[in-house]
């Protein structure tokens, strides 16, 4: 029987959770009119006022933020509250550049364990099992999150952070740990090790792995409740929103439901900014209707997905989003095609090699080169010329099928490819563009 943490929240009536986002989006925007100049401004060059926003049905008339906002604001221009009512700070972890900041108050850390504890129990957790956080704990919110929202559904919780894999392990088995969570890329080191060390998914007591922090596919899903013998679950989130948590498979895991009594999620055109209906791929946008602290109206993501307000089999009533395809500042443009590094590991995964590879882009001669460099696994590994070179083009031609367009794939020795305990580092860009 599927469970839920706060069941009159997440399976409320559509009617209801409009309603609720209708009289906290007007709420919000007079907050940050009132507190916030440089929002205020932002509004002000789009003719907007709070009278104009009345409901739901207005948010496309306000401004879009975007990073560079956040960096431009940085690091007090865009906090709502007195500093002396803010508790604490996160930080995102930096891929795409300059850090940004983001602040809490007491009610905004509450709220975000709401919504991690949310996650947790949809995955099957209850006060009787032992979850092991390891995320990374610090200014990375994935550490502070799940660990808060295990406290919330009782969970014993083992903040073990990320690294020392041997430890991790032990830890695991001597403490009967029943939840992992971490990024995808670690949970798949996890149990690889597991697999060094001989142990087999029956010799461990975990049943699910909350994963997030990094775009990972169907087929690395699958790879991962193999080797854990667990069921994996996609967990989405912010650090510029909250963290982990503004989003959350369920049993289901056909899609994440968007906590939608605290966000707004509008999918728009990346071009144009035109908003798309329900069912059409774009960039996901989100307002965040209770956060006081750092409340961020029509935040651009760079994050390409679907939403879909299909009955789902869980009960619960909020919006769907796919997994990410992909990031708009991630996608890398190769001679005119956008390639996104899922699709590379879908082929390497379909193939029967580990989620251990690295994307390196150069320009040679004014022509973009794309060469992928891919672990074998013990097993794979053979000084047979014949055997490798057969095995790189049966991977070439799966990326040309995939891509349409040719990369060179290096096959590498087991091990070669640094490993990574928090986001993997996929790709390597030395065009000079």
């Amino acid at each position: 029987m599927e469970r839920y943490y706060q069941p009159e929240i997440e399976t409320a009536s559509r009617e209801q959770i409009k309603a609720w986002q209708d009289e906290r989006l007007v709420k919000q925007v007079k907050h940050v009119w009132d507190n916030v100049p440089y929002y205020r401004k932002k509004m002000e060059a789009q003719g907007v006022t709070p009278e104009d926003i009345k409901g739901t049905e207005d948010l496309h008339k306000l401004p879009f933020v975007t990073k560079a906002d956040l960096r431009e604001a940085y690091p007090y221009g865009l906090v709502a509250k007195p500093l002396k009512d803010c508790v604490r700070i996160q930080s995102t972890s930096g891929t795409t550049g300059k850090r940004v900041v983001a602040f809490y108050t007491q009610h905004d850390i509450d709220l975000w364990e709401d919504c991690c504890a949310r996650a947790i129990v949809a995955a099957g957790g209850t006060d009787e099992d032992v979850c092991q956080v390891s995320y990374g704990y610090g200014l990375f919110t994935g550490g502070p999150g799940l660990n808060g929202g295990s406290h919330k559904v009782g969970c014993l919780t083992i903040p073990t952070s990320s690294g020392n894999t041997e430890r991790q392990i032990m830890f695991i088995r001597d403490l009967n740990a029943t939840i992992l969570c971490c990024t995808p890329s670690y949970a798949a080191y996890i149990g690889e090790t597991m697999k060094e060390m001989g142990l087999t998914p029956d010799q461990i007591p975990l049943k699910a792995g909350i994963f997030g922090a990094e775009a990972w596919s169907e087929e690395m899903r699958q790879d991962i409740q193999n080797t854990l013998g667990i069921k994996a679950y996609d967990i989405y989130g912010l650090t510029e929103l909250s963290g982990p948590g503004v989003a959350f498979e369920c049993s289901a895991q056909a899609g994440m439901h968007i906590n939608e009594d605290h966000f707004i999620a509008e999918i728009i055109d990346p071009e144009t900014g035109e908003v798309l209906p329900d069912g059409q791929q774009g960039e996901l946008v989100f307002t965040s209707i209770t956060k006081e602290a750092f409340p961020l109206l029509r935040y651009r993501t760079r994050d390409i997905c679907v939403l879909s307000h299909e009955k789902c089999s869980c009960g619960r009533t909020h919006v769907k989003m796919t997994k990410p395809r992909g990031r708009t500042d991630d996608m890398l443009i190769i001679r005119g095609v956008n390639v996104f590094p899922s699709q590379i590991e879908t082929v390497l995964l379909n193939h029967g090699y580990p989620a251990n590879y690295q994307i390196i882009v150069d320009r040679v001669r004014s022509t973009d080169t794309l060469d992928v460099q891919v672990e074998m696994t013990p097993e794979m590994f053979t000084d047979n010329m014949g055997e490798i070179e057969r095995r790189q083009k049966e991977l070439v031609d799966g990326l040309r099928s995939m891509l349409g367009l040719a990369a060179k794939v290096t096959l590498v020795a087991p091990k070669s490819i640094v490993r990574s305990e928090g986001k993997a580092v996929r790709v390597i860009d030395k065009r000079k563009i």
